[in-house]
């Protein structure tokens, strides 16, 4: 769930990505039926995957922090290279670079399904997220290079549909074949849909390329990016178990800092920079994206930890846990349409102050429930009101990205704010990862003490703590002991979990207090050009 639908800029990136080729009217729908296939694919995979890591981590025997690197390594790959993968498309032709992607999504699908252990699944889920970075932004591309600008609000339309019903029944589809069949079956329910799609590809689509045709690609961007976002996420994601002194960490977070100055770098003297630093200048987009990596940092990581939440601490079922967020994507879906009319009416700085603002409430609910609660009364009203400011912001944001520049650079701006939307979501739920791991160290050794422990429950309990509140009970113990370990377990998870949700919750008002500071009330467009240099 760390991805919660579209990120911010999808209908933008439709929209002003590219001009249309021509294409036969007959093949439009089968188009928009490749893209709706497609991005349903990464949608899908982007919120059941959370659902199922209780499973996973069962079944493979895998740390928490192992489950952790089977949502990061698709992730890292995904954000770093989703912009690279846009520009593949304009290069070689988006038709074969989309084809390309579901191929290879497609095929890493069926190697997380085939995984024998963590380590490979982690390793396949990272080719998935390769596959992701050439689907993705050529799922958009189809529909911008094959309907010409005064048939696109009706294709948006369709598709933006499409994908709010995937959001909602992906969670819980994923949820059934988890409970019923197995977590397997939540990565292979990629393959028809893929073969699908290539059909389609095959048969009806046209192939287009971009003007960028022939220009140079910013490899060296892309490689730094990855370089950056895996050197600081793995520093953040092992120093729990290895500790901050371990030469691997220290290591990593050297090489994720220096790739990070070095991309800063790279990226001014490129020719074509898959990140143009100038666009930043301007006052609106880059308050705007210092609210997105803000607010989508809490989002994507605080809800990293509500499946585990839900099944692992509370028992819900897959199923139920796939559903509890039902409620926020339906909420997003009815009122985006009311949403989208806010800037016209307000400017874009009151609704991104208030939107951010009631998000950061709905942060702070979540960390009132305890162990052992019922979700109507404990975590609905969270989602609800989470649900609400979100949707208060994310049309906003992206009228605003939009409105900062001129017509020129709309493909690009929408790009990057789609970006930090996604490397936010990386880099949070590694670092709270290690806010999860302090808090529910000290709280399980307290409540170990309170419980009256014995000294081999508690050494066999110490040595399941990188678990979390996956960890096994010792053997040979009586039902009551159980029950009492199990609670102190459950507890520390919970106290963890608070902690993170009031950090989601700190940030998600850091990001109001960026747009009351750096965004205007009116559109701040500066004619900045993102022309390829000489």
């Amino acid at each position: 769930m760390t991805q919660i639908g579209k990120p911010p800029g999808d209908d933008a990136l439709i929209r002003h990505g590219c001009d249309a080729a021509p294409c036969p009217t007959s093949a439009r729908p089968w188009v928009l039926a490749a893209a709706i296939i497609g991005s349903s694919m990464a949608f899908i995979d982007g919120t059941v995957v959370n659902v199922a890591l209780p499973a996973i981590q069962r079944d493979l025997q895998a740390t928490a922090f192992q489950a952790q690197w089977v949502v990061e390594s698709y992730a890292l790959f995904l954000a770093a290279l989703l912009l690279v993968g846009g520009s593949l498309g304009d290069l070689f032709g988006r038709r074969r670079i989309f084809a390309l992607g579901v191929v290879v999504f497609a095929l890493a699908s069926v190697g997380c399904a085939l995984a024998a252990s963590v380590q490979q699944l982690i390793a396949a889920r990272a080719v998935q997220g390769i596959g992701g970075a050439l689907l993705v932004p050529g799922s958009l591309s189809l529909i911008s290079s094959n309907f010409e600008e005064k048939e696109r609000g009706r294709a948006i339309g369709t598709w933006s549909g499409a994908s709010g019903i995937t959001a909602a029944i992906g969670p819980v589809l994923g949820g059934f074949l988890v409970d019923h069949y197995s977590w397997i079956w939540a990565f292979l329910i990629n393959v028809p849909m893929a073969l699908a799609v290539l059909w389609i590809v095959w048969r009806h689509v046209p192939e287009s390329r971009g003007s960028a045709a022939g220009s140079k690609l910013d490899a060296g961007g892309a490689l730094l990016a990855t370089a950056a976002l895996g050197g600081i996420v793995y520093a953040f994601i092992e120093a729990p178990t290895q500790g901050w002194r371990s030469g691997a960490v220290l290591a990593a977070l050297a090489i994720g800092v220096v790739a990070s100055l070095l991309f800063v770098a790279v990226e001014r003297r490129v020719r074509a920079p898959m990140l143009p630093l100038n666009l930043l200048r301007i006052g609106n987009f880059g308050g705007a994206n210092l609210l997105t990596l803000l607010l989508y940092a809490a989002l994507g990581g605080g809800l990293y930890f509500l499946p585990l939440n839900l099944i692992q601490v509370q028992g819900y079922s897959a199923t139920v846990a796939g559903a509890a967020l039902l409620p926020f994507i339906l909420i997003m879906f009815a009122l985006s349409g009311w949403a989208g009319q806010l800037v016209d009416r307000f400017g874009p700085r009151l609704p991104l102050v208030v939107g951010p603002s009631i998000a950061a409430v709905g942060f702070a609910l979540f960390a009132l429930p305890g162990v052992g609660v019922n979700y109507w009364t404990a975590f609905f009203p969270a989602v609800v009101v989470l649900g609400f400011g979100m949707t208060v912001t994310v049309a906003p944001l992206t009228t605003t990205v939009m409105n900062s520049v001129g017509p020129e650079a709309a493909g690009v701006a929408s790009g990057v704010n789609n970006a930090v939307s996604r490397a936010a979501s990386v880099l949070a739920i590694a670092v709270f990862g290690v806010v999860m791991a302090a808090v529910f160290d000290a709280v399980l050794a307290e409540g170990l003490e309170q419980a009256g422990a014995s000294a081999q429950a508690s050494a066999f309990l110490e040595e399941q703590r990188s678990r979390l509140a996956g960890a096994d009970m010792p053997q040979g113990i009586d039902a009551a002991t159980a029950a009492s370990l199990k609670g102190a377990v459950a507890g520390a998870f919970v106290a963890g979990f608070r902690w993170v949700m009031l950090i989601c919750a700190g940030l998600a008002l850091l990001s109001a207090l960026s747009a009351w500071v750096m965004i205007g009330r009116g559109p701040d467009r500066q004619g900045v050009s993102v022309v390829s240099r000489p």
